[in-house]
């Protein structure tokens, strides 16, 4: 069984591995579109319509910083302004069918840009990653982030 810091140095090695498989994917796929944009669409799609402060914070980015980021995407049409129904003044920023699709591409793309770096595995290997993936999607909700920052 391993001892509390080791589980803390495998935690912190599936971070520091995640990132660095994440630029390794987003290099070889050569789209220049910032990874701000990808995690925004990303987070909007797992936490659903959020207001901008709510957003930049969850993006880890500054409230200016997302301003300028969402009137990329709203041009682009990856996200929709709407009403929020609580307070009449704020509005929030949902997803659209169109950034849902290019948020769709675009993990794909990473998934196929991937694929050349795991050849060779053996089908325990997969299962093992497969199950590390599912341990990490449970471990990553919406309710796991509220916690982390509360």
């Amino acid at each position: 069984m391993l001892s509390r810091v080791n589980r803390i140095d495998t935690i912190s090695s599936l971070v520091q591995t995640a990132h660095r498989l994440g630029r390794i994917a987003a290099l070889a796929t050569g789209n220049t579109s910032p990874v701000a944009h990808w995690r925004t669409l990303s987070v909007l799609e797992s936490e659903g319509p959020m207001r901008v402060g709510e957003l930049a914070a969850a993006c880890r980015v500054t409230q200016p910083g997302m301003t300028r980021l969402l009137a990329t995407l709203v041009e682009e049409e990856h996200v929709i302004r709407v009403a929020d129904t609580v307070d009449s003044r704020a509005w929030l920023i949902r997803l659209s069918d169109k950034g849902r699709t290019a948020l769709d591409a675009w993990r794909h793309e990473l998934g196929e840009a991937l694929t050349p770096m795991f050849d060779g595995l053996d089908d325990d290997d997969w299962a093992a990653l497969d199950r590390a993936a599912d341990i990490l999607a449970s471990r990553t909700t919406a309710s796991t982030l509220t916690k982390a920052t509360a």
